[in-house]
C-alpha cells in the first residue's frame, strides 16, 4: 500500500506536510479520553503490532491525545519509536482529564503542563500538529492561543489547531489566533460541516482533518437491521455519539451503500473512505484500525479511487439519513464526547475507521 498513498499537502497557512491518511490512535489502552475505559482497547504489544502494520502500509503519521487510555496512547507510540528507531509525524491534543476527577480544558498553563508530559511520553521534543481537542467556553480564546504560540516558537510543536469546532467557535478561533487546522467528525453518515465549516475552511486555508470516517462503526456493515450489536462494539460501550443512526432510514442508506459497494468489489468501509479521499476539500483522513486486517479498506479506498460523479451517486445513496454523532458536551460535563481521534482512532476500520 505504500507505494499508492496520496501525497501530503501544506494545512492551510502552515509548512507542514500533513499525509492523506493518519493513524489514529485513541484505542491504545482505551477507548478514547473516557476515564472508565482507561486500561482498556489494545494492549501495548497490540497497538506495537498495528503501529508496525501501518508503517509497512506507508501510514507515517500517528494521531494521539494525552488523555487517550490516560496516556497510555502517548506511551505506546514513545515505545515503538524508541524500539524501531523511526520517527513518524505526530499529532497529539490536550482538553480532556487524565484521570476521573482530574483537571481540564485550555487554560494556558494547563496546555504549557499537558505538552510538557505528552512530549516525555511519546519520548520526543517536537509534535508536529498540536490540537485543542475541544472548545473550553471559560478560557478566552487568545489566552490559549497564547500557549500554542509560545509553544510555536520554542519549537515544540510545528503547528497548532483545533478539533470539535463548529463554524462559529471556528471563525472566532481564526479573529484570536492562526489556527491552522481543524479536526472534526466528518464521514457519509455525519456531513453537518459540509454546511458551514468546510466552506470557512477552504476559505481561509485552514486544513480539515476528518476523525470518524465509518462513523463508529456504523460504515463497515457491522450494525444490521433487527439484530443485535455485536459485543465489544462501540455501541455497546460508548454509543451516545451514534445514538441517533439507529433509524430504518439509516439501514436503508446502508443498503443502498452495500449494493455500490458491491458492484465495485469493495467493503462498504472502503467506499466510506474513498468518497472522502476523493473530496479535495479533506486534507486528512485518520483512520483507527484495532488489527492489522482493518487496513484492508484503506487498500480498497486508493485501488478503486472514485471519480466525481461516483462520488455523487454515493451521496444520493447516502442520503441525509440521520443527524451526525452527538455534539461535545465538554460544556456541561468537561470531558469530550466527540473524542477526535478516539472516534476516529478509537474505531477498528472494521469496527470504524475514523
Amino acid at each position: 500500500m505504500s507505494e499508492t498513498l496520496p501525497g501530503g499537502r501544506p494545512p492551510g497557512r502552515s509548512a507542514l506536510t500533513v499525509p492523506r491518511i493518519a493513524l489514529g490512535c485513541g484505542n491504545f489502552g482505551g477507548i478514547g479520553s473516557s476515564p472508565e475505559f482507561f486500561g482498556q482497547g489494545l494492549s501495548q504489544d497490540q497497538a506495537l503490532e498495528l503501529m508496525d502494520a501501518a508503517w509497512q502500509a506507508g501510514i507515517t503519521h500517528f494521531d494521539t491525545a494525552d488523555a487517550y487510555g490516560g496516556g497510555r496512547s502517548e506511551l505506546a507510540i514513545g515505545r515503538w519509536i524508541a524500539s524501531r528507531g523511526v520517527r513518524p509525524q505526530l499529532t497529539t491534543k490536550t482538553y480532556n482529564p487524565m484521570q476521573a476527577g482530574a483537571d481540564h480544558g485550555l487554560r494556558p498553563e494547563r496546555i504549557a503542563r499537558q505538552l510538557q508530559t505528552s512530549l516525555d511520553r511519546l519520548g520526543v521534543g517536537r509534535v508536529d500538529l498540536y490540537l485543542a481537542h475541544d472548545d473550553d467556553p471559560r478560557v478566552p480564546l487568545a489566552e490559549s492561543f497564547g500557549a500554542f504560540e509560545l509553544a510555536l516558537a520554542q519549537g515544540t510543536i510545528g503547528a497548532y489547531g483545533v478539533s470539535n469546532f463548529g463554524a462559529a467557535r471556528l471563525a472566532a478561533a481564526l479573529a484570536a489566533g492562526s489556527p491552522q487546522a481543524v479536526q472534526n467528525s466528518y464521514s457519509l453518515l455525519a456531513r453537518d460541516d459540509e454546511r458551514d465549516v468546510l466552506p470557512l475552511c477552504a476559505a481561509r486555508g485552514v486544513a480539515y482533518l476528518a476523525y470518524s470516517p465509518l462513523a463508529g462503526g456504523w460504515l463497515t456493515g457491522k450494525y444490521r437491521r433487527g439484530e443485535r450489536f455485536p459485543a465489544g462494539s462501540r455501541m455497546t460501550q460508548r454509543p451516545e455519539p451514534y445514538a441517533g443512526l439507529v433509524s430504518g432510514p439509516v439501514f436503508d442508506a446502508l443498503d443502498r451503500l452495500q449494493a455500490i459497494a458491491a458492484s465495485r468489489g469493495t467493503s462498504v468501509a472502503g467506499l466510506a473512505l474513498g468518497w472522502l479521499l476523493a473530496d479535495e476539500r479533506v486534507t486528512q483522513v485518520v483512520i483507527g484500525p484495532g488489527r492489522r486486517e482493518h487496513l484492508a479498506p484503506v487498500r480498497e479506498a486508493l485501488a478503486h479511487p472514485l471519480t466525481a460523479q461516483e462520488r455523487i451517486a454515493v451521496e444520493r445513496a447516502a442520503g441525509r439519513a440521520a443527524p451526525g454523532p452527538a455534539e461535545s458536551t465538554a460544556e456541561s460535563t468537561g470531558e469530550s464526547t466527540g473524542e477526535s481521534s478516539g472516534e476516529s482512532s478509537g474505531e477498528s476500520t472494521e469496527s470504524a475507521a475514523g
